[in-house]
């Protein structure tokens, strides 16, 4: 015992250079870690938010005018007839909110449930329209699809998206872990995701509050999330090993979480950042569970497309990586055979 233990205690220090590298490398990650959380937010503004306006042709010139000078590029408009299809167009998630300026003094309309920060924007430009006026009368702001009143920030929907990440990055570990064979994964994946997405949804919605709409259809929102990402990420390891799963975490929790645009609007990122959050399964997923839990489904399409998408991906590369797993060990028994006959 003393004779091994002799070689570990009287082992060499590292040398220098091993440490200055080790240094570089955390440096490097923690300037990373740092870029990929803080930049998005730092860096978020009002770019091509799209909004309706309603009303008169030449009031409507006149009010896309003001905004243009005001939030240059701002905005991306939508010229409508009256207050019902500017509201219908709110209710299909097609655009954030809406002026109103058909009953003469300006109304805007907003869905805080849609963006509570874009909310805030169309608030703004509420007070600001007020004020050249000069009557001292605030223009009317209507909330046409709010937020729960049990949470009327949107902090448990904004603070959820980041467990669902990591739910579907500790499902990978552990089933590449502790299950072996490629069917065995994936039904695991897909078990885990079924109740992940029904107890999520029934914190979110029947404990926090911040959810409202089905419960089973924001299960399902949430089950997708899981899978896609769970699947992806079990995919990337099957096929390419430690590398594979660093790929698809990276790419989960440095890209796709803080580009998801769940706190604020996908529209608010700089950039293509917000178009590319919405093609990985964190943004995708947070704009899914929007449409399910206050919209009735509506704008659910592109979400729902881009995680069956990656879903089938990473079904795609299991069965891949399975596949070749066993060949390879088919052609390991084979060539072992020999050396067993001339054995015996």
């Amino acid at each position: 015992m003393s004779t091994q233990a002799a070689p570990a205690a009287n082992a060499s220090p590292s040398p220098w250079p091993t440490v200055a590298g080790a240094v570089a490398l955390l440096t490097m990650i923690i300037s990373l870690l740092l870029t990929a959380f803080a930049w998005p937010s730092v860096r978020s503004s009002v770019h091509d938010v799209p909004i309706a306006v309603a009303g008169p042709a030449p009031a409507v010139k006149r009010l896309t005018a003001v905004l243009d000078q005001r939030l240059p590029d701002g905005f991306e408009v939508t010229e409508v007839a009256d207050t019902a299809a500017a509201e219908q167009l709110i209710r299909d998630r097609k655009v954030y909110g809406a002026i109103d300026l058909g009953s003469g003094t300006p109304q805007v309309i907003t869905a805080s449930a849609g963006s509570a920060a874009v909310v805030q924007t169309l608030n703004s430009i509420a007070t600001g329209l007020s004020q050249p006026r000069g009557t001292g009368t605030a223009v009317a702001a209507r909330d046409l699809i709010p937020l729960p009143a049990d949470d009327p920030r949107g902090t448990g929907l904004a603070a959820g998206a980041l467990p669902l990440v990591m739910g579907g990055l500790l499902a990978a570990v552990l089933l590449t872990r502790l299950v072996r064979g490629t069917v065995r994964r994936v039904t695991g994946a897909f078990a885990f995701a079924i109740t992940g997405g029904l107890a999520v949804a029934a914190i979110l919605q029947f404990w926090l509050g911040s959810l409202n709409g089905s419960y089973w259809a924001n299960s399902g929102a949430i089950a997708l999330t899981i899978a896609a990402t769970s699947l992806s990420i079990l995919g990337l390891e099957s096929l390419l090993g430690y590398a594979g799963f660093g790929l698809g975490a990276a790419t989960m929790m440095l890209i796709g979480n803080p580009l998801s645009g769940t706190a604020t609007a996908p529209e608010m990122l700089p950039g293509w950042s917000g178009t590319l959050g919405q093609l990985l399964p964190p943004g995708a997923g947070g704009q899914l569970l929007r449409s399910t839990a206050f919209f009735d489904g509506h704008g659910a399409t592109h979400s729902a497309t881009v995680l069956a998408t990656w879903l089938t991906l990473g079904v795609v590369l299991c069965l891949a990586g399975g596949l070749r797993t066993r060949s390879t060990a088919t052609v390991a028994d084979r060539a072992a055979q020999p050396a067993t006959h001339a054995t015996l």
